[in-house]
Formats: C-alpha cells, sequence, structure tokens
C-alpha cells in the first residue's frame, strides 16, 4: 500500500512536467489519490512500473521526455490495478511473473531471438533468482509454444538442443577459464598499483612460459618418451656439481642430443616401427613452426588492436569517471578498483600533457646532439663486448683442452653474464644525459640498445659454436653445445635471482636509510624485458641440442614470476610519469620475431643444412648432414604410389625457394597494408579531434549571439519580455490545491474524463 508521502513524492514528480502534458495526466494523478485512501486499491505493482522505468531510461536521452514516459508507465500500471489484476483476488504473496506486467513481459520475450533475449533480461533490474526464474519460464513456454512444429521436425529439435548446450558449456568453460587463469589476482593487483607499462613485463612472462609449456609437452610426447623405451641405464656417478656445469651424469641422459639412439624403434616383430631420425627433426621443426606463426598472429592482434583500433587514441576518461561497476562490493575489491581507475586517469592525462609539450630550437639541438652521442658510446661499448666475449670463448676451448677442472667450464657463462648485467645498467645512465619527455621513447630506445647488446653476443657465441666447436673434431660437438647453452641459461637465471633479491633490496635499503634523496627505484621495464627476450632467444636456440632446454626455461620462469612480484611490492615504488603501455606488448613480440627468432631460425638451418653430425652420437650419426635423413625418406615415399601426394608437397612447397619467397612477399604486403590503415586511421582520428573542437567553438559563438541578442531586447522592450515569461512558467493546476479539500470533486472529475460521453 502506498503511503501519503509516496504518493505526494509522485504528484510533485507530475508538477516537473510541462504544463501542456498535466492536464493528459489529470485522471491517472486523481486514480493514485484514490487507491491510497481506498484499501480496495492498495496493491500496487511497483516492481512493475520499475521495469518499464529502467526499460525507458536505458533508451532515453532528454529529460522531460523521460518524464512522460515514466509517468505514462506507472499511469499504465495503476490503471491495470484499477480496472482489476490478476493479483487482486489472491494474497499479497504473488510475485512479478504472475502480474499483468510480467506476462507482457514473457509474451514480448517468446518470439525474440536467443541473444537479444539474453541481453533483455540482463537488463531487467531484477535480482539474479528472478532473472533464472524469468529465463526458465520463458524457455519452458517458448518450447510449448514450438512443441506442435518440432515434432514434424525431429532435426530441427535436435540442432537447437545441442546449440544451447554448446552454448552453455562455451560459456560454463568461459567461465572456469578466467576462474583459473594464471596469476590473475596478482596482475590485478600489479596494475591497480604500478600501471599498464609495469604490468606488461608480467603479461609478457605469462605468454613465454605458454610457448616453453606448448615445447615441452611436445618434446616429451614424441622424442623423450619414445627414447626412455630403448634407453640405456646411466652408469655415471652423480656428484651434484652437473646442476651448475650441465655435464657429466647429464650427459648421458635424454637431456642432450648425443643420448637419442639413431634406430628405427620397434617392440616387436610386424610390429608398428618409430623412425627417431624423422621423430627428432620432425618434432623440432613443427615447435618452431608453431611458434612461427603464432609470433606472427599475435603480432597482428596486438597491432590490431593498440595500433589500428581508434578506441585506443579515443580519450576515455569519461568512461573511467562515470561507469562504475556496481558489481564489486568487497572492500579490497572496491579498493583495487579504485587505484586502478585512478592509475589510468593518470595515464590518459599524461598523455594529453605530452602531447601539448614542445621543444624551442635551441632546445632540440642540444637533445640530437645529445642522443648522437650516446648511440656513438653504446655502440662502441656494444662492439668492445663481442671482441671480448670471442676471444675469450677461444681461450677458453683452448684452456679446457689442457685443464680437466670442472668448473672452468663456467668462465665463460659468468662473464656474459656479468656482461648483461653491468652494460644494460650503464646505459639506463643515459637518461641522465638524453632526457627523454616521453617514457616510451625512452624505454624504446633502451630496448633497442640491450637487445643489440645482447643478440650480438648471442651471434659471436653462434659463430664460435658452428665455426670453431662443431668443425674442431669433436667426439660429440651436439652436445657440447647444448651443455655451453645450458649453462649460459643457468648463469644468467642465476644473476637475475641475485639481482632481484640482493641488488634491488640493497638500492631500496640505500635510498631509505642513507641517501634518502634517491628513494625508492622505479621499475627498469627495458631492462627486465631484455632479460626474458635473452633467455628465450638462447631457449629456442638450443632446443635442437637440448630438448629438454624448454622445460628448464619453464620452471626459471615460474621462479622468476614470483621473485619480480616480490622485489615489486617491496622495493619499487610506481612510475614517478604515469604511460599506458598498449603499444608495448606489441613491441616486446616485435623485439622477439626479430631479431632473436629469426636469429635462431637462420642459425639451426645451418646447422642441419651444412654441417656434419657427430659420427658417433646422436640420431643422425653416419649421415653425411642432418636433413640427409629427410631426403632418404622423400625417397622412400617416392617409390609407393599412395604417398605421391607427400613427395609433391615437399618438392614444390617445402623444397621451393619460389614459394618462400611468394611467402615473404605476401607478409611484406600485409604488413604494409597494416601500416597503411594505421596511418589513415591517425589522420582521420585527428581530423575528427579537430572536428569536434570546431564545433564546441561554434556553440560558443552562437551561444554568445543569441545571449547578446536578449540583451538588445530586453533594453528595448522589457515589457514584453515579462509578458513572455509569465507565458511560459508553468501555471500550478488548480486541482492539485483541491485535493485535499475537495476528494469528491476528485473523483467525479475523473469519472467525467473517463467516460466523456456520460
Amino acid at each position: 500500500m502506498l503511503s501519503d508521502d509516496q504518493v505526494n513524492e509522485i504528484i510533485i514528480e507530475v508538477e516537473n512536467v510541462p504544463s501542456g502534458v498535466q492536464n493528459h495526466l489529470v485522471s491517472s494523478q486523481i486514480a493514485l489519490r484514490k487507491s491510497s485512501a481506498n484499501p480496495a486499491f492498495s496493491v500496487v505493482s511497483l516492481s512493475a512500473a520499475d521495469t518499464v522505468d529502467c526499460q525507458i531510461f536505458n533508451h532515453g536521452n532528454d529529460r522531460r521526455h523521460n518524464r512522460l514516459l515514466r509517468f505514462s508507465s506507472l499511469n499504465e500500471s495503476i490503471s491495470q490495478i484499477y480496472h482489476g489484476s490478476e493479483c487482486l483476488s489472491t494474497d499479497e504473496s504473488c510475485t512479478f511473473h504472475e502480474t499483468v506486467q510480467g506476462q507482457k513481459l514473457i509474451a514480448s520475450l517468446i518470439p525474440m531471438t536467443t541473444r537479444d533475449r539474453i541481453k533483455t533480461i540482463r537488463n531487467q533490474p531484477r535480482t539474479m533468482q528472478e532473472k533464472r526464474e524469468l529465463r526458465k519460464i520463458v524457455d519452458k513456454e517458448k518450447n510449448k509454444q514450438s512443441h506442435g512444429i518440432l515434432e514434424a521436425n525431429c532435426c530441427a529439435q535436435c540442432l537447437g538442443s545441442l546449440s544451447l548446450t554448446y552454448r552453455r558449456t562455451r560459456n560454463s568453460l568461459s567461465e572456469l577459464l578466467n576462474y583459473i587463469t594464471l596469476w590473475q589476482k596478482r596482475f590485478k593487483v600489479i596494475g591497480g598499483k604500478f600501471g599498464t607499462s609495469v604490468l606488461s613485463y608480467f603479461s609478457f612472462l605469462r605468454w613465454l612460459l605458454k610457448f616453453n609449456i606448448f615445447s615441452f609437452v611436445m618434446n616429451f610426447s614424441f622424442i623423450i618418451i619414445p627414447q626412455f623405451t630403448v634407453g640405456t641405464k646411466n652408469t655415471l656417478q652423480f656428484t651434484g656439481l652437473e646442476f651448475f656445469t650441465g655435464a657429466g651424469y647429464f650427459g648421458d641422459t635424454v637431456m642432450y642430443y648425443g643420448f637419442y639412439t639413431n634406430s628405427t624403434i620397434r617392440h616387436r616383430m610386424g610390429g608398428a616401427s618409430y623412425n627417431m631420425q624423422l621423430a627428432y627433426i620432425f618434432t623440432i621443426g613443427a615447435c618452431l613452426v608453431i611458434c612461427f606463426f603464432s609470433l606472427l598472429f599475435s603480432m597482428a592482434k596486438y597491432f590490431r588492436n593498440n595500433f589500428i583500433n581508434p578506441h585506443i587514441y579515443s580519450r576515455g576518461i569519461a568512461k573511467l569517471i562515470f561507469c562504475w561497476d556496481f558489481t564489486v562490493t568487497h572492500e579490497k575489491a572496491v579498493k583495487l578498483k579504485q587505484k586502478n581507475l585512478s592509475t589510468e586517469i593518470r595515464e590518459n592525462l599524461s598523455e594529453l600533457r605530452q602531447e601539448k609539450y614542445r621543444l624551442t630550437f635551441n632546445q632540440q639541438l642540444t637533445r640530437f646532439s645529445a642522443h648522437v652521442a650516446a648511440w656513438l658510446v653504446s655502440t662502441g661499448v656494444t662492439a668492445a663486448c663481442c671482441v671480448a666475449v670471442y676471444y675469450l670463448a677461444e681461450y677458453n676451448s683452448e684452456f679446457l683442452k689442457t685443464h680437466r677442472n670442472p668448473g672452468a667450464v663456467l668462465l665463460l657463462p659468468f662473464v656474459v653474464s656479468c656482461i648483461n648485467l653491468a652494460v644494460p645498467r650503464f646505459y639506463s645512465m643515459f637518461r641522465l644525459v638524453e632526457r627523454y619527455e616521453i617514457p616510451r621513447q625512452e624505454v624504446y630506445v633502451l630496448l633497442i640498445r640491450n637487445i643489440f647488446l645482447k643478440i650480438s653476443i648471442v651471434g659471436i657465441l653462434c659463430y664460435y659454436w658452428l665455426n670453431i666447436v662443431a668443425l674442431s673434431g669433436e667426439e660429440c660437438w651436439e652436445t657440447l653445445i647444448g651443455q655451453d647453452i645450458y649453462r649460459l641459461l643457468l648463469m644468467d637465471f642465476v644473476f637475475s635471482l641475485a639481482d632481484s633479491l640482493l641488488g634491488e633490496f640493497l638500492r631500496r635499503l640505500i635510498g631509505m636509510k642513507f641517501i634518502t634523496s634517491l628513494s625508492l627505484q622505479e621499475f627498469d621495464i627495458a631492462r627486465n624485458v631484455l632479460e626474458l627476450i635473452y633467455a628465450q632467444t638462447l631457449t629456442w636456440l638450443g632446443i635442437f641440442f637440448c630438448p629438454l632446454l624448454p622445460f628448464i626455461q619453464m620452471i626459471t620462469l615460474f621462479i622468476m614470476f614470483y621473485v619480480k612480484n616480490v622485489s615489486l611490492m617491496m622495493n619499487f615504488q610506481p612510475p614517478s610519469k604515469a604511460w599506458r603501455a598498449s603499444q608495448m606488448i606489441t613491441f616486446f613480440i616485435f623485439l622477439l620475431f626479430f631479431p632473436s627468432f629469426t636469429g635462431v631460425l637462420c642459425t639451426l638451418a645451418i646447422t642441419i643444412w651444412r654441417l656434419k653430425p657427430s659420427a658417433d652420437c646422436g640420431p643422425f650419426r653416419g649421415l653425411p648432414s642432418f636433413i640427409q635423413s629427410i631426403y632418404s625418406w622423400i625417397d622412400t615415399l617416392s617409390r609407393r604410389p599412395g604417398y605421391l601426394w607427400v613427395v609433391w608437397i615437399y618438392q614444390n612447397l617445402i623444397g621451393s625457394v619460389h614459394f618462400f619467397f611468394i611467402l615473404t612477399l605476401i607478409v611484406l604486403i600485409i604488413t604494409y597494408l597494416y601500416w597503411q590503415i594505421t596511418e589513415g586511421r591517425k589522420v582521420m582520428i585527428r581530423l575528427l579531434h579537430e572536428q569536434i573542437i570546431n564545433e564546441g567553438k561554434d556553440k560558443m559563438f552562437l551561444i554568445e549571439k543569441l545571449t547578446k541578442l536578449q540583451d538588445m531586447e530586453k533594453r528595448v522592450n522589457p515589457s514584453a519580455l515579462d509578458l513572455e515569461r509569465r507565458e511560459v512558467e508553468p501555471q500550478i493546476p488548480l486541482h492539485l490545491e483541491e485535493l485535499g479539500a475537495a476528494p469528491d470533486l476528485r473523483l467525479r472529475r475523473s469519472a467525467q474524463e473517463e467516460n466523456p460521453i456520460a
């Protein structure tokens, strides 16, 4: 039952309606007063009115039109109650689905498509339980109505049920995947406190972890498990030093290339055979090919989302401020959401300020000179490091021939790790001279310098392995290369771990206790990302010589995530210059693809096509080259009529230079088209932005003109203006003043309006 206060509130809302509409709504007001005075009209379907209210307000923008529609919907509900409802004869426990409004809503939902029906039910201002009941009722009614049609067409019914089952299963799996996504909660905390720039590093780490999990599963399924079935027992003694050197006991296990057999595995006479040579080279090749296409697909996806789509460039400040997620009710979740919104707003405002920043000619000349000097110094340092690594590798190989100290093999990886740890910090000091105003540009420059350093060192080592170690006549040079790569990867992990646990902690201690002017440091995204790219490059490079290397990299990435997460929360502060890093992940993947992955493909191609395998170890022993196993297999298939299509594919696609030339040309054309689309979208967005600014200026100009005209009219004819104001002002209806004094008159007037003929 409506109270007098509620009736007064509704009447006050009616007073705000324009005067031309008030006369049309008198009967509804009188009926409302009658329902409050008479117990027979005490049951009001407020839920139905609220439902219509929400539907109207979701589709309307004009305030007066919304008020009119709102009162009309309320009038409709009250008139339904006034003339009779299905729930009036029952008790007060009648649900919304049993009301006239609920039945109308159900009837309107039945002919809709499944997507529209779900969307409409979702927009209803109801509880989740009521929405579920409403959906069940609609599905039941729809099944009843379509039962006769579906009897004649069983296939359609089966397809409908299968489609419904598929959608429900897909939604359930989607919810399950979102729930079990690795480190999802930690990502929200990192993004809320440090912004998307720091979060991009951890997203990139998780992305690399998925790559290594896939590579390990492939190698373990098709290479390691078959080798276990025919492997011999290891008679070497395990001392524990093998964890650091990778030699000794591990040299006679499935960890390295030299342990695998070259024979065809067959466990019983007449049974299925398993060619270990083909399995080894095809498994490694399949991993690299899938990684290649995954990198291309990821680059295209992130490039499209972060560079081409215009919503990236539209400032989403209004969306951030006015669109709060009211489903977030937990206290910690609310605080985290507030931090996320605050960080995103700071990032957007920072980019707006950076776009307006301009330098004078003298400042530009000074900055350009500083940049050229920094690039010359960094290039010289990189060249010196590469020369030092090359001569150290040659000296180390000569030293190991005369000395059998197990720890001597760690000299080369130790020096390389020291260079990779110290030189990037030296590059970071250039920011004091270069003084980039946009943090993204500074990160890009550091990334390019560091990747040039690390890839140059890896290139020097590859040259040393393929031209000195492989041609030195060692007993099993593939295993020696695998051990060197294992030591480099392990030493890099140890240095990164020590830097995170000790170096960053000492830096925090110095900044907080001794030199307070330093304060806490900021997370160096460029240096940490390059560590990931360097380690992943070594993993792809050594997968042919050490099939278990993806498993080792998977463990190191898993550990590094938690170490970096703890160190980030304890030893670092949020970036002083907030900036969006939505495009950073695209640049990371591009650096991982070129030059890292392409360099690995070139190195492995030279190994497989040019070098001669060891004569006494590995699955390719005794062959003139690694690729000879593929040639022999193709010759065997060419003599079998049922496999000629495989021979045709190899000769015209895989073994054809023209095919790869055409494929490369297509990739370049697509890249060029994407680039042109990006430039066109940027121009379009800039023009639209200028057009919006001009529209605002035009409106301000028209408003100023209108204001001047009104002032002139007021000065010329003030009496006519007063008369017009009195006509425009809404008049207070007389029947509202007589509501308390003459209720019978209101009832009589309502009856006359309802029956005009009488």
